[in-house]
């Protein structure tokens, strides 16, 4: 398996350990519940060095972006930052992403570290244009501190005015010593915060001050078992799970991030404008049980009758909620918030109810 920077780190603070997109990772510390509380209430640090970043440079670089990605990077400007996805030639997604508008004629991308090799082979193989591509994912790490408390504990080790990165946007300067630091405003849990990446080389430097930094406000460690409860909370897709290579980003909801403006044809854009135009067949919602019952990946969405209407792409008992949430798609005739469904529970039909997401306001 691969490791982080911090694998040590984890290992020696007793984390539980894991597999995850072919790198050694803490999957819970406290335990789910006390990490995903600790970050709605205070500040938790999730390491995600395994993330993957890809440079694109050159005055080709936008053009190649365009081509490659369904929103419209044509409007970002330095400091900000856009998601999006890779389409495919078959109306699905290769992957989700973020797009760093770094300078003029540089950007970076990242991607979901279990796409790292197929995003970065996608990327080579669709560069028509000559734009210059570089995969520096193994030489960045990632830290994302999130909670009410994430802007307290980091102001105390840099310069920069962090109330002023607003969501969406980063700056880059110096942080707990270390210059070059980018610091963004993105976010997976809903809770804020701020994702910061620099060299391994600083990584546990980086690590240690923040700690010392947000020990009055209760700060700890938090693995991927949280962070997975915090983005379902919230009702953000997960790639493996929710999207797919077989997902429409229409059928997903991903309407806002797929652009079909002037000049920028981006692959497979004609087939998915005409899904926009007829309409898609099913739709990725938002449902809470009725019955108790959790709803987990793969089971069964049906309707009273007991007739298969969809399937659960993810879904928890919310630590905040205290009932059982899950993502899902069905039939377009059941996608309206307020509408009836059934979990098919191992043969066991548990009501539960489509709403408007998030989950955690």
């Amino acid at each position: 398996m691969k490791t982080t920077p911090f694998t040590e780190k984890h290992i020696a603070l007793g984390a539980k350990m894991h597999e995850f997109a072919g790198y050694n990772m803490p999957i819970e510390y406290s335990g789910i519940i006390d990490e995903h509380m600790t970050v709605c209430q205070s500040v938790g640090v999730f390491d995600v060095s395994h993330m993957g970043e890809f440079w694109v440079k050159g005055p080709h670089a936008l053009e190649f972006i365009q081509q490659v990605t369904s929103n419209n990077a044509a409007v970002l400007t330095p400091g900000k930052i856009q998601y999006t996805c890779f389409p495919n030639e078959t109306g699905g997604i290769v992957d989700d992403l973020l797009v760093y508008a770094y300078e003029p004629d540089k950007y970076m991308l990242v991607v979901n570290a279990a796409n790292i090799e197929k995003d970065w082979n996608w990327c080579v193989s669709h560069n028509q244009v000559g734009a210059e591509l570089e995969n520096s994912s193994d030489r960045i790490g990632q830290l994302a501190v999130q909670g009410p408390k994430a802007l307290a504990t980091l102001q105390k080790l840099t310069p920069v005015d962090l109330s002023s990165i607003p969501y969406y946007t980063f700056k880059v300067g110096e942080f707990a010593g270390v210059p070059n630091v980018i610091l963004s405003n993105t976010g997976y849990t809903g809770a804020g915060g701020f994702e910061l990446y620099f060299y391994p080389q600083d990584a546990l430097r980086i690590w240690d001050a923040i700690f010392e930094a947000g020990a009055e406000f209760g700060i700890k460690p938090v693995g991927l078992g949280a962070r997975d409860t915090l983005r379902l909370e919230m009702g953000f897709c997960l790639y493996g799970n929710d999207i797919d290579d077989t997902t429409s980003p229409l059928e997903a909801g991903l309407g806002w991030i797929t652009k079909f403006v002037d000049g920028k044809n981006f692959t497979n854009r004609e087939a998915l404008e005409r899904q926009k135009k007829e309409g898609v067949t099913r739709k990725l919602v938002g449902f809470e049980m009725i019955d108790r019952g959790i709803p987990r990946h793969g089971y069964q969405l049906v309707n009273k009758q007991g007739e298969p209407i969809g399937r659960v792409t993810s879904g928890t008992m919310s630590p905040v909620r205290k009932i059982g949430i899950g993502l899902g798609y069905v039939g377009i005739d059941f996608a309206q918030p307020g509408t009836t469904i059934w979990l098919d529970n191992r043969g066991r039909k548990l009501k539960a109810q489509v709403v408007k997401l998030p989950f955690r306001k």
